[in-house]
């Protein structure tokens, strides 16, 4: 059992690095967590971009605690809300399909620009298409094309 003033307490095993973000660290042992945690966050060492500046800062800043959020639910809700406003979004052929397509772009485009600095030429043509395909379809619902 380690003591108050036990100095090896916290610090990380020879070669090992604890994570830089404190949402990713694992609490200290004997210590239980302040809140029930229904998944524990994926290990890491960097939970922004290193180096981001500007615009990019300010939206991984910014858009930490959603992340954190969404990791936090069950797996299957995203999607299941996802699709299920895609498929009223193509079912529904006037503005109120147009308006449930409106969530499923931003959350696309926001995901989006959240990867965009770890995806290669493919993973990126990717999501401009889907992008791309999202909004004319929309377009076509609200009257726009």
């Amino acid at each position: 059992m380690g003591s108050e003033s036990d100095p090896t307490r916290g610090t990380p095993a020879p070669g090992r690095r604890v994570p830089s973000h404190p949402l990713a660290r694992k609490p200290a042992p004997g210590a239980g967590p302040a809140r029930p945690v229904r998944r524990p966050l994926p290990a890491g060492e960097q939970f922004f971009t290193p180096g981001a500046t500007g615009l990019r800062r300010t939206v991984e800043r910014a858009s930490a605690t959603p992340l954190v959020f969404l990791f936090q639910l069950p797996r299957w809700l995203m999607p299941v809300v996802l699709v299920v406003l895609l498929l009223v979004g193509l079912a529904v052929p006037d503005w109120r399909g147009g308006v449930a397509l409106l969530p499923v772009m931003a959350f696309v485009a926001w995901l989006a620009y959240m990867s965009w600095p770890s995806l290669e030429l493919r993973g990126r043509l990717l999501r401009v298409a889907v992008l791309v395909f999202l909004v004319l379809f929309a377009g076509t619902r609200f009257g726009l094309l």
